[in-house]
């Protein structure tokens, strides 16, 4: 491939980030053909298509986002520098746009970004979504990060993928403090029902096997795929719950519920999934720094 013209690149970046040839041609200064030429110029240059038409609009291609996202990088931070050197002081506000897994515990999204609300040179925006989704949106750049409980699937181990645990939380049976059952599990707990998260989750696993190690067979009243759910049922329901109590804190510091008995090697994992790319927002740096995993 041959040398990259930057001055190419700069021109592609402001194509893309408008969204509009005719708009860019005219704050750049250029004639629109002129500007044509010039990215068709950068296409050659890296054998790839960045753009495809649809009707009269431009839309990058799946290469065009990639390179948008490098572009993003470099000329950010060629702004930073000369605000650098100029006023002697870094740019203004970062935004970090965040994905989670719609089913992710809250109280876990607030204590991964309870760092960034003390931070006044961080704004970030938080998007729910299923886990295709959030995949879709990294790899869009529409997200700079993904908070999930669910590892990436053998399917997805790629080099598009970065993923890091964060945190680990012991899971614990919890239930009213009426009914507590001071034993170990399973002696006492022959006449509860339960209220557990759905099929194929990594709670749900670690819970089926406990009940295959000691030959119990839990008589399930509910079950729910949506920790927000699997909260106001394990307080409303009178059943029992398998959860991490940070799921629950609040109930369990305001006495609604309690914890029975942590269940042994039994986690529920935490990740973050980025994009592969070389250069990372330094607040998501920065915030990755503060979190530690939870032995």
């Amino acid at each position: 491939m041959n040398r990259l013209n930057y001055h190419h690149l700069y021109y592609f970046w402001r194509v893309a980030r408008l969204g509009n040839l005719t708009q860019a041609a005219q704050e750049l200064h250029v004639s629109q053909s002129a500007l044509s030429v010039q990215i068709k110029q950068l296409e050659q240059s890296m054998a790839i298509k960045l753009f495809a038409r649809q009707g009269r609009n431009l839309v990058l291609t799946d290469m065009g986002k990639r390179v948008l996202a490098y572009a993003d990088d470099i000329f950010n931070k060629g702004e930073e520098l000369s605000s650098f050197l100029l006023k002697g002081v870094q740019q203004e506000k970062q935004h970090l746009s965040i994905g989670v897994l719609n089913t992710l515990s809250r109280n876990f999204i607030e204590g991964f970004i309870t760092p960034l609300l003390n931070h006044q040179d961080v704004s970030f925006s938080l998007t729910a979504r299923r886990m295709e989704g959030l995949l879709n949106g990294l790899i869009d750049h529409e997200l700079d990060v993904v908070l999930t409980n669910r590892a990436i699937s053998p399917n997805h181990q790629d080099d598009l993928w970065q993923s890091r645990l964060l945190s680990r939380q012991a899971l614990a049976i919890v239930g009213p403090p009426s009914t507590k059952i001071d034993s170990d599990f399973p002696l006492g707990y022959e006449q509860v029902q339960w209220v557990v998260p759905s099929e194929n989750s990594e709670i749900r696993d670690s819970f089926n096997a406990l009940c295959a190690r000691w030959q119990y067979k839990p008589d399930i009243k509910a079950q729910a795929n949506d920790m927000a759910m699997l909260r106001l049922l394990a307080r409303d329901s009178g059943a029992l719950a398998v959860l991490p109590p940070v799921v629950v804190k609040d109930e369990i510091e305001q006495g609604i519920l309690c914890q029975y008995q942590s269940l042994t090697d039994a986690y529920e994992h935490f990740y973050a999934i980025t994009a592969q790319r070389k250069f990372m927002p330094d607040a998501l740096a920065q915030l990755f720094e503060q979190v530690a995993v939870i032995p």
